[in-house]
């Protein structure tokens, strides 16, 4: 591709830095009235200079051996000829937006010495000339030495202008902005999609890697972006600086540290990428603890709160020190050990330089910040110490975590431009189990000294530090137990007032919205004292006292009518809503309201065809003012904007169904700059913005018949005249074939071995179609709204159980945020930061089954209930309950769950104070029962005895906290359970069972052994 320069960036930059120059000539320019600067030889070493900064930044390019003149009326280039005729097409770009002349010489090495004199002269014409230079740089090649030497020799005054590059470098517009998040995006990326997943193998395969060839491997796939799923070209991305590995004792964080020969060690690793973008530059920092101890948490915890405080403070008009002494104060409060230890500085400027060390983060920096500006806030702290370390090499260490940010205008937050590179606690801990097989002998041996094992092991039994799995979970459990209670305290008291004002004003509903006619004068003229309905009106005329009385008809609670038997007449009946809600009711409690009217007619059809009319008027009107109501909450969504690259996914379902007349026909998902579209050929659509997406699922099909997209939204929509939370788009796997013979087709059958590989083959097209879909939006959300921080999540099948959260039968899968069923309606999404405890209930030896019941942290929201989970899964739902971090409880019946909320709502201290959830507790509850049992005397038979029992008994009906158990029910369940375990199989179908199971097995590993023997 033909190199050009943008003559528009041209001229939009030299206007910036000849006002910069003119503006702030005394300041920071150094009263310097003409600027000379020059580049010399190309070098392969990674170089940060200003002037070539200063060419990148307003020609796109370097132009080694170039010698630029800047005075207020001209600009003179002396360059090779190949770049004179790349650089001519900018003469009027720079005359008409710097009102000043661009003189370009062509450099000959006979005439080299006069040309650099004509440079000279064109600034001994400046009155008293001061030239501005850049005397801390170093260049090499004949021409840098040569005008050295010359500018020396000239006896003009000189001058130090690298102040003012420094300033005009430091805001970046908009497209040097984008670069920087390209660069920070890539940074990020190969941080968490590479080097996180070869950290992890390493480790966990125990192999020996030098940090070198770790830094060599990443820097290839920096430097060939398409390795990890980034659509940059390979001409446009660099390294800042050698990717950075530290481990096992030695770390250094200074800038210019290097990576040693040793191999990585499996303690604290410290990670460091910087990559360029168009010559931008981003750096990203992260730390990766291999079996770390509660002072590291700690420490790393602080830490991380000190970085998101330094971050924080980066606004426009804040000093530079503000973000120093963020940091400072937060490490303060939570480690004070630590700030002795902290780096000098905190973060400094970057852009076409890695470093601007005019833009230093630290206490001294009383400069303001400018909305443009990008930073790197690294915090690091070294020489940690491990006392519980036996490996020497684990014995110190260091923590540093640095990310890329962009200063935003108005004082806004800064956007941080790494988030693709997650640095939370449990993404970056790891917990490894090196002791599995430790103490298991390798054979069976003769015991000869109680429970030593030969080679003098002792059994687990007898080891008092041994915990097993249920007791770290239920250590783990108690440690949740207080912080759910002091959460549900501080949320229930500020619930608390709004609930009261929502009840205040739902309490009574009011007259004024119903109206049926505004005035008397409006009345149609009705002859005959008949029942009739104005539908243009809403309204129902009933004859009462010889006078026709209009009713609206949100008044009219059901109508019927019964035929006489004879089929003479007709009755019809006329329930009317003018209960103890009703606003004059209540005004006016002596007096009686009208609850029911009944008339008979001789006209059974009228009855009939009145009561028609009646019901679907008020079907009608009912439909509509929910459907307005519905709209009348539902939030203004942003407008869809197309973008320039669509990706489309065709050949898609819906659900909820869009609701339209006729056929149902598929349609296609388009992905645009903000949101998605969704359009079937009859022109209908949907739009869902990706601001409004609180959550996303992929859900492959695997054992199902469809492969699905699932979006949880924050706001509902309108999705026909429904109000939905939940969309769903999705594509039929297999195809639905009715075989008309009826009769079975042989297993080894070619047209069925033919059919199922038909089968098999469309199903990975379509999830491979889904997954190339779905990658590529996630790229895009990732680079356009990192702030969101969307993601798809895939459910964890291997977590999944069976139950019942509505009416059927389902599998109810577990993803990183949500407990989620997609496959069948009504959807069930459950957000676990939404819930606010889980009880497992009818949890018993003997049970095959029992139930879940989630309370959620909104306790006007009803109790979501799954029934029917095989006991089986209790040890994984426990299991993966504690690792989310949710607090459960076990409970041997059904808890009535309504009376309980309500009583929690109404005094939230008295239920903090009673212990909170602990009521729950049932095993705490059985250990106090079995502790009062033994602290009595004995049991006595006798008259007493009976006597203490019936008290007893009575105390327990009077006691308060009976009332939460639905007693009917548990005994109806527990009834049945017994009569369903009671009723057991006979050998015979027990054996028939058996032999219907080994011809299954058998069919299936023919079908896995078909294809390779078709092979």
């Amino acid at each position: 591709m033909a190199v050009q320069i943008n003559p528009d960036t041209f001229g939009k930059r030299v206007k910036l830095l000849y006002n910069g120059w003119k503006d702030n000539r005394a300041d920071i320019w150094d009263n310097a009235n003409a600027l000379a600067v020059v580049v010399g030889g190309t070098s392969d070493d990674l170089r940060y200079l200003k002037s070539i900064s200063l060419h990148l930044w307003l020609f796109g390019y370097e132009l080694p051996d170039t010698i630029m003149v800047f005075t207020d009326a001209a600009l003179h280039i002396l360059t090779s000829s190949k770049k004179a005729a790349l650089l001519e097409p900018l003469k009027d770009a720079l005359q008409s937006s710097a009102g000043a002349e661009l003189q370009i010489i062509v450099r000959s090495k006979d005439q080299q010495q006069q040309q650099m004199g004509a440079l000279l002269d064109s600034i001994r014409a400046v009155d008293g000339a001061r030239v501005g230079t850049l005397p801390k740089e170093q260049h090499s090649g004949q021409l840098a030495e040569v005008w050295a030497q010359q500018l020396a020799d000239s006896g003009l005054t000189t001058c130090d202008a690298t102040a003012g590059f420094a300033d005009l470098f430091s805001v970046k517009d908009d497209g040097e902005v984008l670069n920087a998040k390209k660069a920070a995006f890539l940074a990020s990326k190969v941080m968490q999609s590479f080097v996180v997943e070869k950290i992890e193998d390493i480790i966990d395969k125990n192999k020996k890697v030098k940090h070198t060839k770790l830094s060599e491997m990443t820097e290839e796939v920096i430097l060939d972006p398409p390795k990890v799923g980034i659509k940059l070209k390979a001409e446009n991305v660099d390294i800042a600086y050698p990717p950075l590995f530290q481990s096992g004792g030695n770390y250094d964080l200074k800038l210019n540290a290097a990576c040693d020969d040793n191999a990585l060690h499996d303690g604290v690793i410290l990670v460091s990428l910087g990559s360029r973008y168009q010559s931008y530059c981003a750096n990203v920092s992260r730390t990766y603890i291999i079996n770390p101890n509660k002072a590291q948490e700690a420490q790393y915890g602080a830490l991380l709160a000190a970085h998101e405080a330094a971050c924080a403070a980066l606004k426009e008009g804040q000093p530079a020190r503000a973000s120093m002494e963020a940091a400072v104060k937060t490490l303060q409060e939570k480690a004070p050990e630590l700030v002795e230890r902290l780096n000098k500085n905190i973060g400094f400027g970057m852009g076409l330089e890695f470093r601007e060390g005019a833009n230093v983060l630290n206490i001294k920096n009383d400069k303001p910040l400018r909305a443009g500006q990008v930073f790197t806030v690294s915090l690091g702290v070294s020489g940690l110490q491990n006392a519980d370390a036996t490996d020497a090499k684990a014995k110190t260490y260091a923590l540093q975590v640095a990310d890329t940010l962009v200063v935003k205008p108005g004082g806004a937050a800064p956007e941080n431009l790494c988030s693709a590179a997650t640095k939370l606690w449990d993404k970056v801990s790891y917990i490894l189990n090196d002791d599995q097989e430790d103490d298991v002998p390798d054979a069976l041996e003769e015991v000869t000294n109680g429970n030593v094992m030969p080679g003098g092991k002792k059994l687990r039994s007898d080891d008092p530090n041994f915990k097993s799995l249920e007791q770290i979970r239920r250590e783990k459990q108690e440690d949740l137990l207080k912080q759910k209670n002091e959460e549900t305290l501080r949320r229930l008291t500020a619930q608390a007032a709004g609930a009261a004002e929502n009840a205040e004003r739902n309490k009574v509903r009011q007259i004024s919205q119903v109206k049926a006619y505004e005035q008397i004068e409006k009345l149609p003229a009705l002859r005959e004292l008949h029942i009739a309905v104005d539908s243009k009106a809403e309204a129902v005329f009933v004859p009462i006292y010889g006078v026709l009385v209009p009713l609206h008809i949100t008044s009219v609670r059901n109508v019927v009518h019964t035929t006489e038997a004879e089929g003479n007449g007709a009755i019809v009946r006329l329930s009317l809503n003018f209960g103890t809600t009703y606003e004059p009711a209540q005004k006016f409690p002596q007096l009686v309201f009208l609850k029911e009217l009944s008339f008979r007619t001789s006209d059974a059809k009228h009855a009939a065809r009145v009561v028609q009319e009646i019901k679907v008027l008020r079907s009608t009107v009912l439909q509509r003012d929910k459907e307005r109501a519905e709209r009348a909450t539902l939030v203004q969504q942003e407008k869809l904007v197309r973008g320039k690259r669509v990706f489309r996914l065709p050949d898609l379902w819906v659900r909820p169904g869009l609701g339209g007349k006729g056929r149902k026909m598929p349609g296609t998902l388009e992905a645009h700059q903000n949101g998605f579209r969704y359009q079937n050929p009859k022109g209908e659509g949907i739009d869902v913005m990706y601001r409004n997406i609180r959550y996303a699922f992929f859900q492959p099909a695997e054992n199902d018949m469809i492969t699905i997209l699932h979006f949880h939204l924050t706001h509902p929509i309108m999705i026909g005249n429904k109000k939905c939370k939940d969309v769903q788009f999705y594509c039929e796997v297999v195809d639905l074939v009715q075989t008309l013979d009826g009769g079975r087709r042989n297993m080894y059958d070619p047209d069925e071995i033919e059919e199922e590989q038909r089968e098999r083959e469309k199903r990975n097209k379509i999830n491979a179609d889904f997954n190339q879909f779905v990658r590529r939006v996630q790229e895009h959300w990732e680079r356009e709204f990192p702030e969101l921080q969307l993601e798809f999540d895939i459910p964890f099948r291997e977590l999944g159980f069976e139950g019942v959260p509505h009416r059927e039968t389902v599998l109810v899968l577990p993803t990183v945020n949500c407990l989620v069923e997609l496959t069948q309606m009504p959807f069930t999404v459950v957000a676990l930061g939404d819930i606010e405890i889980i009880n497992l209930e009818r949890v018993g030896f003997n049970l095959k089954n029992f139930d879940m019941a989630i309370v959620f942290k909104d306790f006007s929201r009803e109790v979501l209930r799954i029934d029917a989970i095989p006991t089986k899964k209790l040890d994984t739902i426990k299991e993966w309950l504690t690792s989310v971090k949710i607090k459960y409880y076990e409970s041997k019946m059904n808890l009535a769950w309504k009376p309980i909320l309500k009583h929690i709502l109404e005094d939230p201290n008295a239920f903090i104070e009673e212990g909170g959830w602990a009521f729950l507790d049932l095993e705490k509850s059985d250990g106090e029962d079995e502790d009062e049992e033994a602290s009595s005397e004995g049991f006595n038979p006798g008259s007493d005895a009976e006597e203490e029992e019936e008290e007893s008994s009575e105390d327990g009906d009077s006691d308060e906290d009976a009332s939460v158990v639905d007693s009917e029910e548990v005994d109806a369940e527990e009834a049945s359970e017994e009569e369903e375990e009671s009723e057991g199989m006979t050998w015979e179908e027990l054996e028939e069972e058996a032999k219907k199971e080994d011809k299954r097995r058998a069919e299936e590993d023919s079908d896995d052994e078909r294809p390779r023997k078709k092979g």
